[in-house]
């Protein structure tokens, strides 16, 4: 579904991607890990073309898309949940949700208001809250949904549950789930290895800005040393 092929991305005169080559398959949870600072953030950005890429080649479902306009990528349905969340405070809960929405009544849609309602009930309850009055729980919800809204064939989420509390982070999981079974390819970068073990079919550690590891679940499970190398655990 998507696929990345020895892309290498700078930061000025700085080098923050090696030759990362990446295979996310379709329906499926697939992980990207790796400490703070090691590239996680620069591939999302790289995939989505918001921090350009030196080298390197990207496809979506067969298309190249190495060097298409972001908003071009999101159309062809990449969903992305960004770290911070970044929604926009000064619109309500409703509006942030249906600002980007690919909903029409001509459409036979997975992913309608209605069903991100109920998926997230408490985002129903403060529709008409703007969003800088929700908590860092609901913004999570709702940038979820808003992605949700686009119908993505693929939702990358960007520190899923970073910053949560364990009940909100359980919320944002079994969400997660919910979405899975629905049929969308998920990629989630997220420090909680014991609930992505739980969820992901596929995993891929970054280190230095290139992927040194990938495998399934019970490989790394299994797997100590990578662990403690890689991830500090």
């Amino acid at each position: 579904m998507l696929t990345l092929s020895n892309v290498e991305t700078h930061y000025g005169p700085s080098q923050t991607l090696f030759g990362v080559s990446l295979n996310i398959k379709p329906a499926g949870v697939s992980t990207l890990l790796g400490r703070n600072g090691m590239g996680k953030t620069t591939t999302i950005s790289s995939i989505m073309n918001i921090k350009s890429k030196t080298s390197g080649y990207v496809s979506f479902n067969g298309q190249d898309i190495t060097n298409l306009p972001s908003f071009k990528i999101a159309k062809l349905g990449i969903g992305l949940v960004p770290e911070g969340r970044q929604i926009f405070p000064n619109l309500t809960t409703h509006e942030n949700l249906i600002a980007t929405a690919n909903i029409t009544k001509t459409k036979n849609l997975t992913w309608t208001l209605e069903h991100v309602y109920e998926l997230f009930p408490d985002l129903k309850s403060r529709a008409k809250f703007m969003g800088n009055l929700l908590s860092g729980g609901e913004q999570q919800m709702l940038a979820i949904g808003r992605a949700l809204l686009t119908n993505p064939k693929l939702l990358i989420l960007d520190e899923a549950t970073e910053g949560l509390a364990p009940i909100i982070r359980e919320k944002i999981w079994e969400a997660l789930r919910n979405i899975r079974d629905s049929g969308i390819s998920i990629l989630i970068i997220d420090k909680n290895l014991k609930d992505l073990l739980t969820i992901s079919d596929n995993h891929n550690i970054i280190h230095k800005g290139k992927i040194v590891w990938s495998g399934s679940s019970a490989q790394l499970r299994s797997s100590k040393e990578v662990t403690k190398t890689f991830l500090g655990i």
